[in-house]
């Protein structure tokens, strides 16, 4: 006995972590399988079968760590989707803080560089969110979460109006995302980057000013 413990205790110790490791490295490997099958089929034809086979393990396997196709998505949201976006518009926060133009605009041209990074999985999302109403709760919950990140324009606003600031916020995000939909994906728009965030800004920088008391 060493300090009060057991060789058998210690042996069941590194066991239990042995396993509580294998458990979050095989998770972490049902993500990211799921994230590149999304990624480049889309979220309805893939399967759970095809989720767990590209990682070598059962289906079994698969729900002893998600529910099915619409937790592992959310997994991915909220591990690198969701706190992206989120710091994105804490970044805008500040950006309305300044009273600058030139910076918000900077801001919206970044904000499209920010949707082509993620481009690959927004049709996973739009067609997780048309298909399961489990999943379009989560895509609800995180756009009204985002003026909560807001929280400096969001005290700019009276009392009285704080549900119209956050709707404010909640079309823009939402305007953005229709906009790089049919710009960057379907094509219907055809207009550079520069000049597209030059418009959304005349639009979006008065829209977002907050009012005098």
């Amino acid at each position: 006995m060493i300090q009060g413990v057991t060789r058998s205790d210690a042996d069941s110790t590194r066991r239990t972590s042995l396993r509580d490791e294998q458990k979050r490295l095989t998770r972490t490997r049902l993500i990211e399988a799921a994230t590149q099958l999304f990624t480049t089929q889309g979220y309805a034809t893939v399967r759970v079968d095809d989720i767990a086979a590209a990682v070598g393990c059962s289906r079994a396997t698969f729900y002893l760590h998600f529910t099915g196709k619409p937790d592992v998505l959310r997994a991915i949201a909220e591990q690198g989707t969701l706190p992206s976006v989120q710091h994105f518009y804490e970044d805008l926060d500040h950006v309305l803080d300044s009273g600058s133009r030139t910076e918000f605009a900077a801001w919206m041209r970044r904000a499209i560089d920010w949707f082509q990074e993620y481009k690959d999985l927004l049709p996973a999302w739009d067609e997780a969110t048309a298909l399961e109403p489990e999943f379009r709760e989560v895509a609800r919950e995180g756009i009204m979460a985002l003026p909560n990140v807001m929280s400096s324009y969001l005290s700019r606003w009276p009392a009285d109006r704080q549900d119209e600031a956050r709707l404010r916020i909640e079309l823009l995000v939402a305007q953005l995302e229709r906009f790089f939909t049919r710009w960057a994906m379907q094509g219907t728009i055809d207009v550079s980057a520069d000049e597209a965030a030059t418009v959304l800004t005349d639009i979006w920088f008065p829209a977002l000013q907050t009012p005098e008391r």
